[in-house]
This record gives structure tokens, C-alpha cells and sequence, in this order.
């Protein structure tokens, strides 16, 4: 049995550690993971040759590369498997269900307050509910199914996606009011707190592993998201002007958009 670590550059949130994980689920010579996302890190114990667990992580362009690898030995594997496995669908219920309910509070504050960055923030929640669902559909499904699903849901991520570029834009060409600035800040400031709440279980769930630190909270692009939502708000009520708030409608918008190309990717694999 092979040990090996990987260096995953661009996975700074749990979404992403989701999807490695869908990623890798054909290759059953896979007998565990295990994530350091602080890090930017992911050990493996498999059977055969890493560069093929290398070669199944390349679709999704995260930055990895093989640090090293050693021969170990596994022990109960199969009972551990399923004890974590369990642990992991509770826990992916509880961060999909606050994911969903803050993309249905940001999407009516946003069309309400007049927001493209409080839009485009549920969409990007929204997206995460995409890759915790398909997480927990592939529990106890066929490959096939799953890869249907994930092309499902990433098409769909990517019209939304499209559609609030376009939205932006005609924002940008028309004679739009000034967002209200109050709720933007506002409703940002929950949506912030549901992502600490998400990262706090996800950490809390995984305590005697090492990839859920909580240096990992101020580098999630959630939570970075969050900030800059804040941030607009603030900039809105100094400038008096819509520009910032559909700057950041832009931004988002382009994050999510690239994140559903990602799942796209992974179903064709």
C-alpha cells in the first residue's frame, strides 16, 4: 500500500475539497483521503501508481502536484470507511441546509434592496449547495447517475451564472437606482455568519483529523465573498453610487460561472 501527499494550490475551501472527492471516487484503488486545507494539502493511501490519482485531479485545475510518497500499512480500513462515511452525509445535510437557506435570504434581500452583489453572493451559496448535493447523491449511486447529476447541476449553475452577467450588464448601460446599502450590510453580515457556521461544523466534525484548522475561515472564497459584499455596502454609502455594487455582482458572477465549468468537467471524467 502507497502513502502518498499531494499539494492542491488552489483548494482553500470545503466545496473544493467536495469535489477532489467526486474527482477521485472511480478509482477504487483508493482506500482513503484525508485533507489539510489550511495547507493546501491531501493525503492518499492507494494501491498502484500516484501519477494516475494525479492524472484524474487535472479536469478540475487546482494546481496539484506529488510531494512524495511511502509505503504503509492499513488497518480496519473497511470499518473506518464506513464510520466516516456516515459522519460525512450528517455533516454535509446540516452545511447544504444553511447554504440553501442563506442563498434563499440573499436572493430576496438582493432583488429587494436593488443588489447585484447580493445576488450573485446566494448564487455562489447556491453553488455550494450544488457540490454538497452531489457529494451526498453519490453516496450509494452508480457512477453513471452521479456524473448525470453533476452535468445537471453544473449546466444549470452556469445559466444562472450567465444570466446575472447579462443582468450586471444591462445594469452597467441603464439608469439603475443606488443599492440599499444598509441591507446589503446587513444581510452580508448573516451570510457571513452561516459560512463560520458551516466552517465550524465542518472543523468541528472532523476533530481528529488536521485539514480543518481555523486559519481556513479567513481563506475560504465564501467568506472572502462575504467581506467584499460588506465592503461594497460601505463603499455604496460613501460614493452614493451603483458602480461598486455591480463590480462585485461582476466578480462573483465570473467566480460561480467558473466553478460550474469545473463540475461540467468532473461529470465528463
Amino acid at each position: 500500500m502507497q502513502k502518498t501527499l499531494f499539494k492542491i494550490a488552489k483548494m482553500d475551501c470545503p466545496s473544493e475539497e467536495q469535489m477532489i472527492r467526486m474527482a477521485l471516487a472511480p478509482n477504487t484503488r483508493i482506500h482513503s483521503l484525508a485533507f489539510d486545507i489550511a495547507n493546501r494539502q491531501m493525503t492518499v493511501i492507494h494501491e498502484g501508481d500516484a501519477a494516475v490519482i494525479l492524472q484524474q485531479l487535472q479536469p478540475l485545475n487546482i494546481d496539484s502536484s506529488i510531494i512524495g510518497s511511502e509505503l504503509t500499512q492499513v488497518t480496519d480500513a473497511a470499518n473506518s470507511k464506513t464510520s466516516n462515511d456516515h459522519q460525512q452525509s450528517k455533516l454535509l445535510w446540516q452545511v447544504l441546509a444553511i447554504n440553501l437557506l442563506f442563498f434563499i435570504i440573499e436572493s430576496v434581500s438582493g432583488w429587494l434592496s436593488g443588489s447585484m452583489g447580493l445576488v450573485a453572493d446566494s448564487l455562489d451559496m447556491l453553488a455550494d449547495s450544488f457540490v454538497y448535493g452531489l457529494a451526498l447523491f453519490a453516496v450509494g449511486h452508480s457512477l453513471q447517475t452521479k456524473q448525470l447529476t453533476a452535468k445537471v447541476a453544473g449546466v444549470l449553475q452556469l445559466l444562472l451564472a450567465v444570466a446575472g452577467l447579462m443582468e450586471v450588464v444591462r445594469r452597467f448601460l441603464g439608469a439603475e437606482t443606488i443599492p440599499n446599502f444598509a441591507m446589503m450590510i446587513g444581510i452580508s453580515m448573516l451570510a457571513l455568519l452561516g459560512n463560520a457556521l458551516c466552517l465550524y461544523l465542518l472543523q468541528k466534525s472532523r476533530s481528529k483529523d488536521v485539514h480543518m484548522q481555523a486559519s481556513m475561515i479567513f481563506t475560504s472564497n465564501d467568506v472572502i465573498v462575504n467581506l467584499g459584499v460588506i465592503l461594497t455596502g460601505v463603499l455604496t454609502w460613501f460614493t452614493q453610487s451603483r458602480y461598486p455594487d455591480l463590480l462585485i455582482g461582476l466578480l462573483v458572477f465570473a467566480l460561480v460561472a467558473s466553478g460550474a465549468v469545473k463540475i461540467l468537467r468532473l461529470s465528463n471524467n
